[in-house]
């Protein structure tokens, strides 16, 4: 049991009854010190606290403790350059500002680090009225459930997820498999749950054989033998493997039935590949394997799947194309408004779809009822998200014509029917209140990329600012080979995403913006802090403030030690600490293998964050700074707060309409969907394991 793990995933703790009574000022103090960190025990762990003795509460205390610093990432040292920010940034001259700042860069020329020096102030107290987050009593059950539904997931898990996992995995060993659930949809979580099997435990053998189906998913799975990148998105340094799992990996192969084509696909890692297995050595005991092999590996002739489908595309061979296509639905619907586009005879195409649509995923149904649904609006841009480890997102200019209002239509009704008749299928909701604010949540559809955080949330996804006039964005990381010079800076724009100011190491204050002064080296470790009092920016015409990160000295992120980042609320913005972890909304790793993050845009006339959680991979200037990549800010920042994506709000109303009874009373619900009860935007292992 890993009561941190717990705690950091869904605010709950497992602790037993003891025998002792133990006096109240115990709970008191314990109280006090978690309440300095934003959290509160429930009646019930208070209750039990009080049958502890004082052994065990001080041992108790000193580990929750611990634990809660480690989320809230407090154990560091927060100073930035300016120590009694912002007032201090706010009462500075520009000369002075100006100096400090020309003596800690000249310091770099010399290999010294220099720093002004001026007396720590005492702060007041905080005055902030906040709310506390409550810890909640668990039980075992309940935490072996998050591994169970992570597997179910049908769509890419993100990195914390696969860390969470690989826990389960490592700690379970054998006994694991009593935690699998029936089915693991997903190939990619299948490669990377078999390689942590191979690893850890004596029963992966059965498992990926039942599992791996494809010579895909034997690439995947070798992938994740390597750590790399199981969407296959990525390139991958594959590691050597051991004599007795090449004899596996080439069993696994040669079961699957056709292999060539689908290697082919991958050709270049196959070849990579088979460095590490020596298919030749094992020609007569796996002939399919060395079949294979040898056409890719001699570049011999194969016409696939794709090769077919582009063929018949030029070639305008209609009834070929679409016959080909049904074979593979997913494939189909992909295409779909591409065939409509193409074809003459939209009607057919539609029909086809109908008779195929049962058998594709319902994340990808989702997907084409809501790009369906807006199909023909009028919009500027068309937006992707590549599939990868990288958070990249891709934003052209849309010049799409319109297709047939019918044919939109009936594709939305048929993908509203499918998804209906696939949660028709499960447990009834009976009577359920839906929140209207879940509009303003996406559903998950791919968490692959998504930066461990406090609160995960959803790409696209747009959360209520809470009370409070000032947003405190922060970041704080450690050198990685060599000096390390991360740079946090605002960007103000206007409604029209028109460039207004930027608050940056070269900009510290201006507009309501305060910076708390560049530090360009981290040896034990370095934070900066930018305060962005709203009222006053709403003034000077700005719309919109882009948080970017950015890594003047090029190292990737993924290359540093430690490096997150963050936003807190501030009513009162002198008050308490700088890093002030009662006030944190959200706090985030920072690791991508990109130069360049903008986690979020903040909407300040509506007062909502949009979670963007991109990289930039653009070009990049000499210098890596917020003014080189501009015109890429601002067109995230359009792509961002305009794409339209499939709610959470949408999802649970088709669960609602499927098997449940939608009432307006919360308090004569049987099952809540809202943004602060019930199923909430932030039980995204269950969202993605029951209602996907």
């Amino acid at each position: 049991m890993n009561n941190l793990l717990y705690l950091k995933l869904k605010n709950k703790i497992i602790i037993d009854y003891k025998e002792n009574q133990l006096d109240d000022i115990y709970i008191f103090s314990l109280l006090k010190n978690i309440e300095s960190l934003g959290y509160t025990f429930s009646e019930q762990i208070i209750k039990i606290l009080k049958t502890f003795s004082v052994g065990e509460i001080e041992e108790f205390h000193n580990r929750i403790v611990d634990d809660l610093k480690t989320i809230l990432g407090t154990k560091f040292n927060f100073q930035p350059m300016y120590p009694n920010f912002p007032k201090q940034v706010m009462d500075a001259n520009e000369t002075e500002l100006y100096l400090n700042a020309t003596m800690h860069y000249l310091g770099d020329w010399f290999g010294v680090r220099i720093l002004p020096k001026y007396t720590i102030e005492s702060r007041e107290s905080l005055k902030d009225n906040l709310k506390l987050k409550v810890i909640t009593l668990g039980s075992i059950d309940d935490f072996n459930l998050i591994f169970t539904r992570l597997l179910k997931s049908k769509i890419a898990i993100s990195e914390a997820d696969k860390e969470c996992i690989e826990w389960y995995i490592k700690n379970y060993q054998d006994n694991i498999l009593k935690l699998f659930p029936d089915e693991i949809p997903l190939k990619e979580n299948i490669a990377f749950i078999g390689a942590k099997l191979m690893k850890y435990t004596s029963v992966s053998e059965k498992f990926l054989k039942d599992s791996l189906k494809t010579s895909t998913d034997v690439l995947r799975l070798v992938t994740a033998i390597s750590e790399g990148d199981v969407s296959l998105t990525e390139n991958t340094k594959f590691k050597n493997i051991k004599k007795k799992d090449r004899r596996l990996i080439l069993l696994l192969l040669e079961n699957c039935k056709e292999i060539t084509e689908d290697m082919i696909r991958h050709k270049e890692k196959w070849k990579r590949i088979g460095e590490k297995l020596h298919p030749f050595e094992y020609k007569s005991k796996f002939p399919k394997c060395f079949e294979a092999f040898d056409i890719i590996r001699n570049d011999k002739p194969f016409e696939t799947f794709y090769s077919k489908v582009e063929r018949f595309i030029r070639e305008k061979d209609f009834d070929s194309l679409v016959s080909l296509l049904k074979k593979r639905p997913g494939e189909y619907a992909r295409r779909l408004d591409t065939l409509i586009r193409l074809s003459k005879d939209s009607f057919e195409i539609i029909s086809n779809f109908e008779q195929i649509a049962d058998k594709i995923s319902t994340p990808i149904l989702l997907q084409m009822l809501n790009n369906f649904k807006f199909r023909n609006e009028k919009q500027d841009l068309r937006i992707f998200f590549p599939k990868g480890n990288i958070s990249k997102v891709q934003a052209i200019e849309n010049r799409l014509s319109n297709i047939d209002e019918g044919s939109r239509q009936k594709i939305v009704e048929i993908c509203r029917k499918k998804l209906i008749d696939k949660f028709a299928k499960l447990k009834p909701l009976g009577k359920v209140y839906l929140d209207e604010n879940l509009k303003n949540y996406t559903v998950p559809f791919a968490l692959r990329s998504a930066s461990k955080a406090l609160k995960t949330i959803s790409r696209g996804s747009q959360l209520d600012l809470p009370k409070g006039n000032t947003v405190r964005f922060f970041i704080w990381w450690k050198d990685g080979k060599g000096r390390t010079d991360i740079d946090l800076s605002a960007v103000a724009l206007d409604q029209n995403h028109n460039f207004l100011t930027t608050i940056a190491y070269f900009n510290l204050k201006e507009m309501g913006g305060y910076h708390s002064g560049d530090i360009t080296s981290a040896p034990e470790g370095a934070s900066e802090f930018i305060d962005i009092d709203i009222e006053q920016f709403l003034r000077s015409g700005t719309r919109y403030i882009v948080m970017s990160i950015n890594s003047f000295t090029q190292q990737p992120f993924c290359d540093l030690p430690e490096c997150f980042a963050g936003f807190m609320i501030r009513q009162h913005p002198n008050s308490g600490e700088i890093y002030e972890p009662r006030t944190i909304e959200n706090k985030f790793d920072v690791t991508a293998n990109t130069k360049i993050c903008i986690p979020m845009i903040i909407d300040l006339e509506v007062r909502k964050v949009i979670w963007t959680d991109i990289s930039l991979t653009t070009n990049i200037g000499y210098n890596n700074n917020v003014l080189n990549n501009m015109s890429s800010i601002a067109l995230m920042s359009k792509a961002m707060t305009s794409m339209r994506k499939t709610s959470l709000y949408d999802l649970f109303q088709l669960h609602i309409e499927a098997r449940g009874e939608r009432i307006e009373k919360k308090t004569d619900a049987d099952f809540i969907f809202s943004v602060n009860d019930g199923i909430t935007p932030l039980e995204t292992e269950k969202i993605i394991a029951d209602f996907l």
